[in-house]
């Protein structure tokens, strides 16, 4: 079946991209995941438009984009509340609505979280590069031309129809992510935890940091408290494959949580950000604070199957 021009980009916002659940398995060839950074979002949303889990959406960052729909369809706006538009009128979020060709969709000033996400019926149509639609901005590959959307380009959709039966679910209120602009984040220590003394492992618990300006999809630098290493432990250590959530210590001190668009890393990890809270890290905007808590590795696999429950409920309830 062939693609249906579904939206024109008339303003892309701060930064609007195509991506899906990310590109996994890629590392032994130096490419990162990419990918949503709210992958919770993004899955809800493609629930609500009748699509796949996986399927590419877009990802905005503060200020959303501007959109033109060019055929009846069915869209969602999930994740940060950047106060979504139709026709300059407010539509609400974590809901499916029908939307008609003409209809414009755009964004006023965010209220709450940093990164919106838009689910299309059908999904994004773009080619993939290793079975991912996302976009690694970095290397200029996936997603739309391999960049940031502009204005100008026109998206495609595989939904001929729209999708227009799906219009009308909403996802219960209770299930809904609340963000605000302090955050808590779940650690577990290491990999290499043991190369910091006690102090150090204490002060990451206790330190109050803030999201620093010059943060981008690579990772989240933090601004704050200092962590020393061991005095007779080298700034550097060879470079090694890291993950999303790696709290990366480079030589002066600052943390940083490395994200998506990381494959490898020189410096130690002291911990790492807990499955079931990564998306989270999507949301965290310039000025926000953060603070960790550290837990077990059963206590992280416990809030992963919750989070995986969650969504599991979710996609019942609106299938029903």
């Amino acid at each position: 079946m062939e693609a249906l021009e579904i939206l024109e980009i008339l303003s892309p916002g701060a930064l609007t991209s195509v991506q899906d659940l990310g590109r996994y398995g890629c590392g032994r060839f130096g490419v990162a995941p990419s990918g949503a950074l709210d992958a919770f979002a993004l899955r809800i949303g493609n629930l609500l438009v009748g699509n796949r889990q996986d399927q590419a959406g877009l990802e905005s960052m503060l200020l959303g984009p501007k959109v033109r729909v060019l055929a009846d369809t069915v869209l969602s706006v999930t994740g940060g509340d950047l106060r979504p538009m139709r026709n300059g009128q407010p539509v609400q979020m974590w809901q499916s609505h029908a939307f008609r060709r003409g209809d414009i969709v755009s964004f006023k000033t965010p209220l709450a979280g940093f990164r919106a996400y838009i689910a299309v019926a059908g999904g994004v149509h773009v080619p993939p590069v290793m079975h991912s639609r996302s976009t690694n901005l970095p290397s200029g590959f996936g997603g739309y031309q391999g960049r940031q959307l502009k204005k100008g380009d026109i998206l495609r959709s595989d939904s001929a129809g729209g999708g227009l039966s799906f219009a009308g679910r909403a996802v219960d209120a209770r299930w809904i992510p609340q963000y605000a602009n302090k955050w808590i984040l779940r650690v577990i220590w290491g990999p290499q935890d043991e190369d910091f003394p006690a102090e150090s492992r204490d002060l990451l618990l206790r330190a109050v940091y803030k999201m620093a300006p010059e943060s981008d999809r690579t990772g989240i630098r933090l601004q704050g408290p200092v962590i020393q290493r061991k005095a007779e432990i080298a700034e550097s250590i060879i470079s090694e494959g890291v993950v999303c959530g790696s709290i990366q210590i480079p030589g002066d001190g600052r943390p940083i949580i490395i994200l998506g668009e990381t494959v490898t890393g020189g410096y130690r990890k002291i911990a790492t950000v807990i499955s079931a809270d990564l998306p989270l890290l999507g949301q965290i905007k310039p000025g926000d604070t953060v603070r960790f808590t550290a837990v077990s590795l059963e206590k992280s696999h416990q809030a992963l199957r919750e989070s995986e429950e969650l969504i599991q409920r979710i996609e019942q309830r609106l299938a029903a």
